[in-house]
Order: structure tokens, then sequence, then C-alpha cells
């Protein structure tokens, strides 16, 4: 898998397809939400996503949207929040999530995360953090519930191995590559 966090302006034509190809996929075709999903938020967002084989139909493996807060809402978001049906279960959504944390962590520290999901997903958040806000209320047809997750550093996951020699802390950082 390639894991890549990019701006709208870094993201290649061919890759803001594919992303919109897998949404709709996911959010149209088989949640059945009947929406806009290029919504006017995508050139303002922040895009964790993981690739394999660019070159096959649908090769968008996880992706999330991240919006940066504003005055008015001051929670950075995450949303649009999806795994392709082959990685479900297999730990994919799990990386992601710690990706896209460790994403608001560098480029928006000290702010709080949100993230609107199904009712049935709240175990899956708490895990990294995040606390019921508000809800449930319905969104397409679907309880969902409103979570946040206070600000904090660097999730631990990503920081990697740390290890001790001759008095230096070394870390391993492939992963954060």
């Amino acid at each position: 898998m390639n894991w890549k966090t990019l701006e709208f302006e870094a993201l290649t034509a061919r890759e803001m397809y594919l992303i919109l190809r897998a949404r709709s996929a996911v959010f149209v075709v088989e949640q059945s939400h009947v929406c806009l999903d290029a919504d006017g938020h995508d050139d303002t967002a922040l895009h964790v996503f993981a690739t394999e084989d660019m070159s096959r139909p649908m090769p968008i493996l996880a992706y999330a949207r991240i919006k940066p807060g504003d005055a008015e809402d001051p929670e950075v978001t995450i949303d649009k929040v999806l795994t392709s049906p082959a990685r479900r279960g297999d730990g994919t959504a799990e990386i992601l999530i710690e990706r896209a944390l460790h994403a608001i962590a560098e480029r928006w520290p000290g702010w709080v995360a949100r993230v609107s999901a199904p009712v049935g997903l709240r175990g899956f958040y708490e895990q990294f953090g995040f606390r019921k806000s508000e809800g449930p209320f319905l969104e397409h047809g679907v309880p969902f519930i409103g979570l946040t997750r206070p600000a904090r550093g660097v999730p631990p996951r990503l920081r990697g191995p740390r290890r001790e020699r001759d008095g230096l802390v070394l870390v391993n950082t492939f992963e954060l590559l």
C-alpha cells in the first residue's frame, strides 16, 4: 500500500478522479446516500489515502478527508472515511485513522478533532480517544452520532519503536515517510 497525505493542489487529476470514484462507489452505490459528493469542500481539505496499483480501475484502498476548522466551527473534521470492501477488517481502517490524526496533530496542533459516524462505529472511534458529543441523529436515513477527540500530540502508534544507544534515543521513522 502506498499512503499519501496531500492538499488539494498537490493531487493529480487522476488521483482526484479515483478518489471521487471510490467515494461514489462506497457512499452513493453501496450505502445509497443520495447527495452531491463533490460538495465544495475538497479544495480546502487535506486528503489522506492509500493506493495500490494505480493502473487498476479502483486502486483507492482507504480514504479520509480532513477539513480545517474556522471561526464558526473551530473543530477539525474528519469525513468521507472509507475503506474498499477488499480491505475491510484487515487493519487498514485503523491505519487510516491513525494517519489522519497524525496529520491533524502536525498541521493543526491544539485543535479538537471531530467525526460523525454511524452509531455502530462508536467503539471503533473510541479506541482512538474520540468520545460521543452529540446525537444520535439521522443522516441519510441512518442513525449517526458526533464524536470529538481532544487535541493531543502525535498518536503513539505512528511514533515508531524507540531504542536507546549510547545515551541517544533512536526512532524508526520509516512509517513517517
